[in-house]
């Protein structure tokens, strides 16, 4: 913690001294932060952008007729730009309830250097392996863990590795990368394989991928992973078909999942959803629940109240709870003027 401590002096130590860089045309994607998703940025400086993101309440889990207060973790995201061609960005696990190794970099979601070149982007680092689907795309902080699948909730996503983008029009990307496995387990030369696609229209959003995961024998898992979003009006509808297949493997290997996630967004202070998904054991999951935004100016702060359920772990369970981003550039930089 000591250290941690250090480096954010430095990290402040480094802005304050800092004359605000002048603007550069850029059309680099920044990484996706704690809080919502990458956007492309045309005019932009050299601050990063630096905040703590923190979640935490009660939780009663009827299954075992407990109730406790719980935190469920604490975040360090870095975003930032190098030169109007390169920027980074971190995610790092200061403490969670859900990861017990926090030696190395295993506390690292991502860390990530990204080159852009006209309608190229590649990057290099530890992230997230490229897997289609918005329920497995969702931010730590930004989902309920006990209505989601176990795919999502067991599956090795953080890998060392690289990746390429090509946009060849607005709101599309093409996506490759080549990773370290999640089934290697500390092994070596057994890597991961992604194609993806990401699209956007006024109606609907598509992240579709397909993925070659190599395991012990020198076999493959080979997985279709479809995710859909569909707007209407204040509406979502989100739809991810997955499915994973590898010959005489048990599960994990061969599973499928789907799943149905509705919400509709009450003016800029609310939120309802509700979801509902089943795996090919048979086991449903699922849940519903409200957000509510208290601050007019950004959603910085949010409180939450939701059911989940699901038979493979926890059953039926209530959690309410606070979820807040402490933006610390936008803290210092008040400070400083």
């Amino acid at each position: 913690m000591k250290r941690f401590f250090v480096f954010l002096g430095v990290v402040f130590m480094t802005i304050g001294s800092a004359v605000r860089a002048q603007e550069v045309d850029s059309t680099a994607p920044l990484q996706k932060s704690s809080w919502g998703d990458a956007k492309t940025a045309d005019m932009t400086d050299y601050i990063p952008d630096i905040s703590l993101d923190m979640r935490g309440g009660y939780r009663q889990d009827f299954a075992e007729s407990a109730g406790r207060f719980y935190g469920d973790g604490l975040y360090l995201d870095i975003n930032g730009k190098i030169s109007p061609h390169f920027s980074y960005s971190l995610n790092q696990r200061i403490a969670s309830s859900y990861y017990e190794d926090n030696s190395g970099f295993a506390g690292t979601n991502w860390l990530t250097l990204t080159y852009e070149v006209g309608s190229f982007a590649f990057t290099a680092g530890k992230d997230a392996l490229l897997v289609g689907s918005f329920e497995y795309d969702a931010y730590d902080l930004d989902t309920y863990y006990n209505m989601n699948s176990s795919f999502y909730n067991e599956f090795d996503c953080w890998q060392w590795g690289v990746s390429a983008a090509w946009y060849p029009a607005e709101d599309h990307e093409l996506l490759f990368q080549f990773a370290n496995s999640p089934f290697a387990y500390g092994e070596p030369n057994m890597f991961a394989y992604a194609l993806g696609w990401r699209g956007a229209w006024d109606w609907y959003e598509s992240y579709w991928t397909t993925n070659l995961w190599e395991y012990g024998d020198g076999g493959f898992v080979k997985s279709v992973n479809l995710g859909n979003r569909f707007y209407a009006g204040n509406f979502t509808i989100d739809i991810d078909l997955m499915g994973r297949f590898a010959d005489n493997l048990p599960e994990p290997f061969n599973t499928w999942n789907a799943t149905l996630s509705p919400a509709y967004t009450i003016s800029d202070w609310g939120r309802v959803f509700v979801k509902a998904g089943i795996e090919s054991v048979g086991s449903p999951f699922g849940g519903g629940g409200f957000e509510y935004f208290p601050l007019k100016e950004n959603k910085d702060i949010r409180i939450h109240a939701a059911w989940s359920y699901n038979d493979w772990m926890y059953g039926h369970m209530i959690d309410i709870g606070l979820t807040w981003k402490m933006n610390l550039t936008g803290i210092f930089t008040r400070l400083i003027k």
